[in-house]
């Protein structure tokens, strides 16, 4: 196929070629407003029979198959036993080609209905039946499961089987009563369950391998390597297995995508409408040349994406399998039609939307307690990434950055998660269409910037190509496509729980011999963090540093403790050798993707809460130690008064009054980034298991509401289990939002913290009223917003564009605002599908203005 120059690469000032102009506007705060949005009907019918992400139906197909074939296979090699377990999987689950489909592909069961991965244990889930918390109830209003009884008799069968072999039973023996205690299955300082009950995800696959080989290519190579092994040498031994671990989930993956042949072939024969049997006869010669052989168009380009990708998700269940630079892996083939005729724009601008729409049928079943903190129903994750710069260092914009851009305003629902990457030479075009498909507010897509981004990532170790070619995975995450396994989002860290242990000695604030509700570090002489003195006591704002620089390296040595254990664990009990394929460097090297295979290896766990620790040095370095208004035991003793009695303190800390961080006020803004600062420095660059180092994020995806609900009050102005600061944002309390300068004040803040230094990501959330961003002048604002944004070496920005009035009037009729997508953090969702504190957070936010 021939190799191709991006349009814009000789004339900036062309005009990108799709279906609709580069500055159409499509309404502001448009978001659920209209029914039908794409000008393709077929899409539009496709989108009213396709159900939102509540109500799927839990099915046990890969479960019992998975699980007969591990008892067939006991006593072999773990990764053999995986990937026998791939294999049955992959020949047996139903398959399904749906009305009106152009793509097809699933996980092995209906629309909406989720699978069951009883490798990361099955306790849960059956508790969750028994307890009536998988279906509709006050604990679960949204993304529900139903089931039948038959169902829950099957899992609660096969739960006693795998005691012992799955995740948490191997990670947790591993852990420390000490590292126990701050994680979430104690206080919950940390909390890093997400890879102990499901796969890590937050990856991409090198789909331009996949292009150049196909699956018989990539089989060829792994017999090529087999053929070179030596087993007199003790690792050629391991590598044997790996490589017949290898060979057995490629065959798999091509049966699997013949069976979507013969399915289609089978409706065909029986189909009477000539244009419907045409188009499954394409599908039917599609997935069977696919199947081993690389790709020649852009229908079987889309088609092999979609497959390959399931077979991950069937695979591992993990979370933010994301798509790479989809414009830039597709474009090849899109000019390829064009020039052969072989396609139309619009009738590829129609796979696109119809691709959207295959991601968001895909489903996952989650227990209730992260159903309401992360309100994030379907797949999870799937990012997908346009723009930027390519490889060479030119600028990558082409005609499909616009026609991805046009699928999400044409779709408006919530997958996938888009990301544009943008720099200081990204065309005007761009810029345009970018700014007015945020002007809708369905919260999509986020920016990020190549400026930051790109040197971050060479500071682990990257090559100048690889950085330049990055992928957004999950939320926020840089992640070089194809050869990064990067345990992204592997972790939330409180460090406003850290402040807190810092200035009370060790102890939370509500905690005592008499505390009432059970806590690990209640009674006499019990510590959870270590003694490091109390604001009553100290003299000096340096040693409330120093007790907040104590207390971080004690809690981030356990935070990483943890979560090695449960790499560790992964690798004993989870190899993942579809992934393995498909990843650079595993086959080379003959070592799974979870020891160690891929070419770079990182963990990396969030910090959260650095508006909140900033907000609160500054009170305390103002009001206790400068103008010594209270003393250091008096605010404390405000705080664990939950501000009751206090009420005067209380309106001072939270008023203008103090320095706050998100005003461009360099006092607040230097602690915040001392906080941001003092988190990286104990987690940047430590080792993992997999011969990979730790790489810090500063985000919260909605995990602050959480984390805030377990903490009491603090000192900055919180009050007792109300949410911490989200992400890289200022501080709102239920008495006041904490910054009040605008846009151009929070922009400043926020870009005087090294955004590089969190290479695993960082997140700003802004919200405007449609008013702000209304007219030629509105969309002129956002732009010169995120060219100063970009300019001061920001890293991430993402936007919600609804007024307070609307989202009350949601929160109050959610029956009238069933398709209302807002933006929660990393991810759009529908605002009736929040919990109520999310909701309110989300309502919280500053709205913003440029007067």
């Amino acid at each position: 196929m021939d190799t191709v120059n991006n349009t814009f690469e000789k004339d900036l000032n062309a005009k990108p070629c799709a279906i609709e102009p580069y500055d159409k506007e499509w309404g502001v705060g448009a978001s659920g407003m209209m029914e039908e949005t794409s000008p393709f009907p077929r899409v539009n019918k496709i989108l009213a029979k396709t159900q939102k992400t509540t109500n799927g139906v839990i099915v046990t197909d890969r479960a019992l198959l998975v699980t007969e074939t591990y008892k067939k296979y006991a006593g072999s090699p773990q990764i053999i036993k995986c990937a026998e377990g791939v294999s049955s999987m992959l020949r047996n689950v139903p398959i399904y080609v749906y009305e009106d489909e152009l793509i097809v592909g699933n996980l092995g069961c209906d629309k909406k209905a989720a699978p069951v991965f009883p490798e990361f244990g099955l306790n849960w889930i059956v508790e969750e039946m028994e307890q009536g918390l998988m279906g509709y109830s006050d604990k679960r209003t949204h993304d529900y499961f139903t089931y039948s009884e038959q169902t829950q008799n099957e899992l609660t069968g096969i739960k006693d089987f795998w005691k012992g072999q799955c995740i948490e039973d191997v990670a947790v023996p591993l852990l420390s009563d000490e590292e126990l205690k701050g994680s979430h299955m104690g206080k919950g300082l940390f909390l890093a369950a997400s890879y102990i009950y499901s796969g890590a995800g937050h990856l991409g696959i090198n789909y331009e391998k996949l292009f150049k080989l196909g699956f018989g290519g990539i089989r060829k190579q792994i017999q090529e390597k087999m053929e070179q092994l030596d087993t007199s040498l003790p690792e050629d031994i391991s590598k044997k297995a790996f490589y017949q671990a290898e060979l057995i989930v490629c065959d798999a993956a091509i049966e699997y995508i013949l069976r979507f042949s013969r399915r289609a072939q089978e409706l065909a024969e029986v189909e009477t409408e000539p244009i419907r049997k045409k188009e499954l006869l394409q599908i039917a010669a599609n997935c069977d040349w696919v199947s081993e052989n690389p790709p020649c168009s852009f229908w079987e380009a889309i088609q092999l994406v979609h497959l390959a990708t399931c077979i991950i998700e069937m695979e591992s269940n993990g979370h933010s399998i994301s798509y790479g630079r989809f414009d830039q892996y597709m474009y090849p083939y899109y000019l390829n039609d064009l020039r052969k005729g072989t396609a139309t724009r619009e009738f590829m601008q129609e796979l696109l939307e119809c691709f959207n729409i295959k991601i968001w049928d895909m489903n996952k079943v989650r227990d209730h307690v992260s159903i309401n903190i992360f309100a994030n129903g379907g797949i999870g994750g799937p990012a997908l990434t346009v723009g930027g710069l390519r490889k060479d260092g030119l600028d990558g914009t082409n005609d499909l950055t616009f026609m991805v851009l046009d699928a999400i305003a044409h779709t408006r629902i919530p997958t996938p998660w888009l990301a544009v990457r943008l720099h200081g030479s990204t065309p005007w075009q761009l810029k345009v269409k970018l700014a007015n498909v945020i002007r809708i507010g369905t919260g999509e897509p986020k920016i990020f910037n190549d400026d930051v981004t790109i040197p971050s990532m060479l500071n682990y170790g990257r090559s100048l190509e690889d950085c330049r070619d990055y992928q957004v995975v999950g939320c926020v995450e840089p992640d070089a496509p194809g050869k990064e396994y990067g345990w992204h989002d592997a972790a939330y860290f409180n460090i406003a729980k850290v402040l807190e242990l810092a200035i009370n000695n060790g102890q939370c604030l509500e905690c005592g011999p008499s505390c009432p509700r059970f806590c690990q570090c209640a009674g006499a002489g019990m510590q959870l963090g270590i003694k490091t003195g109390s604001l009553g006591e100290f003299t000096s704002f340096d040693q409330v540093l120093n007790a907040f620089d104590q207390q971080m390296k004690y809690w981030c040595d356990k935070l990483v403790s943890v979560l090695n254990a449960v790499d560790i664990a992964h690798q004993a009990i989870k190899p993942l050798p579809y992934l393995s394929l498909l990843m650079d460097d595993c086959i080379d090297n003959g070592v799974d993707v979870t020891a160690g295979g891929a070419k770079y290896n990182f963990t990396g766990p969030q910090g959260v809460g650095i508006g909140t620790v900033g907000d609160g040095l500054a009170t305390i370095k103002q009001l206790v130690f400068e103008e010594k208004k209270i003393s250091g035991a008096e605010l404390l003793e405000a705080a664990k008064k939950n501000w009751e009695g206090h009420e005067p303190l209380y309106a001072l800390v939270n008023s203008e009054k103090v320095h706050h961080y998100g005003n461009d006020d360099d006092y607040a803004d230097e602690l915040t980034k001392l906080a941001m600062d003092t988190y990286c420095k104990y987690i940047e660059k430590r080792p993992n298991a997999r011969g990979g180092v730790f790489q810090p994020g500063i985000y919260s995806v909605a995990v602050n509401v959480a984390l805030g609900g377990l903490q009491w009050a603090s000192i900055e102005g919180r009050k007792a289990n109300e949410p911490i600061s989200d992400c890289m944002g200022a501080v709102h309390t239920h008495r006041a939002a904490h910054d009040l300068n605008g846009p151009t004040a929070i922009c400043k803040s926020v870009t005087k913290m090294d955004h590089g230094r969190a290479a695993n990501g960082t997140l700003l959330n802004w919200k405007f009223s449609p008013t702000a961003l209304s007219g030629q002048t509105g969309r002129d604002n956002l732009i010169a917003l995120l060219d100063t944004y970009v300019q001061r070496k920001g890293m991430h920005s993402q936007f919600t564009v609804a007024n307070r009035e609307t989202l009350l009037k949601a929160q109050a009729n959610p029956e009238e605002y069933k398709g209302l997508l807002v933006r929660v953090a990393g991810y759009s969702a529908y605002f009736v599908e929040l919990s109520k504190e999310l909701q309110d957070d989300i309502i919280g936010r500053s709205e913003l203005s440029f007067d």
